[in-house]
């Protein structure tokens, strides 16, 4: 099963790179499953399975007794997309996912930990945490962003706070308030306001069904751009690929800062994790935002993000006097849940059944 799993991926991988390079240009057929079987010496239900994922995240696009053509496209600026994304969650989303508490942490799970630290730790999780968070749950996150990203993150660049509202004022402190703020429109009404409360002039930006609308991204004058490209909310918005590779174009063109806010992605009933704007840059340029809120429990006010290696001599002078605002018992709880398993435990859980509740969605309509 892991082999075969493996080997979907990184079928998965290689077709999306060529891609990517232009070896399988935009409106381009791909090689039939069967053929592409041949190729690769791989079983059909494999090629299956690969293509599905590149499906997803809008790669490509499958015809009925045609085949699979890509839709990825480089070189969509400006294109006007049209149907800008209101209020109504569904208007791009046919199956939505609301937020349970079957997503979170049982009682049993969370106390078993707690004492499991008390435990193993002692007084140490009364000791004064460090500004940026105790170097325990540092070491752990990053461990944590390779086993599911597959990037090697400094522990240095991870800022622990109590929320992501707490983490968006931290990021306002570091790159100014003289800067205009590029945000989704519409958004999660609390991005507004905190940019408000810190006098930040922002740039509203609508949403189509794919993410930010071009024209008005790259006729914006803006030097930050927020953007929460797995799922918009209140619109249920999600960037395709095409748009999230247009996000890192206009970012490295313009010479300005992405902040990602991904938000519940870890919950994605997709058979591999959502793919990231911070990833496909390689963590530069971006400013990734994630809350354990969503994952482990709404009790919970955790975030932590991952600032550019060039800013992390910036965030120190600025910011580096503040203390942590989440207690360090908390900071040793997440990260016993992450070197010990169990939260990625969970989240695998969580995504088999969202991926069957998927199922039954689409078998009754």
């Amino acid at each position: 099963m892991r082999k075969n799993k493996s080997r979907y991926l990184a079928l998965y991988e290689r077709v999306r790179d060529d891609i990517i390079s232009g070896v399988y240009p935009h409106s381009k057929k791909l090689p039939s499953k069967r053929n592409m079987a041949n190729d690769y010496g791989v079983s059909v239900i494999t090629v299956e399975h690969a293509y599905e994922l590149l499906e997803e995240e809008g790669y490509i696009t499958s015809s009925e007794k045609k085949g699979y053509f890509v839709i990825y496209d480089p070189d969509n600026q400006f294109q006007v997309s049209g149907n800008k994304a209101s209020n109504n969650t569904t208007a791009y989303k046919p199956v939505e996912f609301k937020s349970t508490d079957k997503d979170g942490l049982t009682f049993s799970q969370y106390a078993r930990t707690v004492r499991k630290v008390i435990s193993a730790y002692g007084e140490r999780i009364m000791e004064r945490s460090e500004s940026f968070g105790c170097e325990y749950i540092r070491n752990a996150i990053a461990s944590y962003i390779f086993r599911s990203r597959k990037l090697q993150v400094d522990p240095k660049r991870i800022i622990i706070g109590s929320g992501a509202e707490y983490l968006y004022g931290l990021i306002i402190k570091v790159l100014g308030n003289r800067i205009v703020y590029g945000i989704e429109s519409p958004s999660y009404k609390k991005i507004a306001y905190i940019y408000e409360s810190e006098h930040v002039k922002t740039h509203a930006l609508s949403l189509t069904h794919d993410g930010i609308e071009s024209s008005e991204l790259w006729n914006a004058d803006i030097q930050a751009l927020h953007i929460t490209p797995y799922r918009s909310y209140p619109s249920g918005v999600t960037a395709s690929a095409s748009k999230k590779h247009e996000y890192l174009k206009w970012c490295n063109e313009k010479n300005a800062i992405i902040i990602e806010d991904d938000f519940e992605s870890e919950f994605s009933p997709s058979r591999k994790p959502e793919e990231t704007v911070f990833y496909l840059n390689n963590g530069k340029n971006v400013i990734y935002v994630n809350t354990f809120t969503r994952t482990i429990g709404a009790f919970l006010r955790v975030a932590y993000m991952v600032v550019p290696e060039d800013m992390v001599d910036n965030f120190k002078k600025t910011v580096g006097f503040l203390s942590c605002t989440v207690p360090t018992p908390e900071q040793y709880i997440i990260a016993e849940l992450l070197e010990n398993g169990e939260f990625e435990r969970h989240i695998n859980r969580v995504r088999r059944r969202k991926r069957e509740e998927l199922k039954n969605v689409l078998d009754n309509t």
